[in-house]
This record gives C-alpha cells, structure tokens and sequence, in this order.
C-alpha cells in the first residue's frame, strides 16, 4: 500500500511541475499559428515589394525598347534630368520614367547634351 501511495505521489508531482511548466511557457512566447502568420505576412510583403520592382523594370524596358524601335531618338537634346528623349509620328517630345510612363515635353524644356 505504501508504494502505491508513493507511486502516486510522484506521479501527482511530476504532473503538477509539467502543468506549471506549460503553463509558463505559453505565457511568454507566441503559439505557432501566431509565428506562422507573422512569418507569412513577412512573407508576402517581401514577395509584393519584389512583383512590383520586377514589374517597373519589365515595362520600363519594354516601353524604352519599344520607343527606341518605333520613334526616332532626339540626338542633340535631353530631357530635364539627362533622360533619352523620343520622337514620335505626331512630333511629339517624350521620355519613359523607370516605371514605363512616357512624359511628354515641350521642345523649349528640352536640354542640350553634355558629351
């Protein structure tokens, strides 16, 4: 009788410090959902910021490769802040921002070129 008692004793013990320990620790630290959201939205704030810098850079190059093949380039000017400036079949002045926008420009904004 005495080593059930012993038995269970221990056994009440060890169940009590485990209890208080879990408890602990869920007091202080984050579950898992919460690190897997956390990490998630990290995640695809990266990956947002990344789609976009990739998607300027495509329709950039594809805007300036596109204006470089259809309109005729103004040799001896530049636009406002040294950017390449295109002609086209309306005579219209423009350069393409990093974005892929065409900006359209008086020819007295125009500056000439430094070489």
């Amino acid at each position: 009788m005495k080593k059930k008692i012993m038995a269970y004793l221990v056994a009440g013990s060890a169940a009590m410090l485990f209890a208080a320990n879990v408890q602990a620790q869920e007091d202080t630290s984050t579950t898992i959902g919460q690190d897997l959201k956390s990490a998630a939205k990290k995640t695809g704030v990266a990956v947002e910021k990344g789609a976009k810098k990739v998607g300027n850079k495509t329709a950039e190059i594809a805007s300036k490769g596109k204006a470089a093949v259809v309109d005729k380039i103004y040799e001896g000017k530049e636009g406002p802040a040294g950017q390449t400036v295109y002609i086209n079949n309306k005579s219209e002045y423009y350069w393409v921002d990093k974005k892929g926008h065409r900006h359209y420009v008086t020819e007295a904004e125009l500056v000439d070129k430094e070489d």
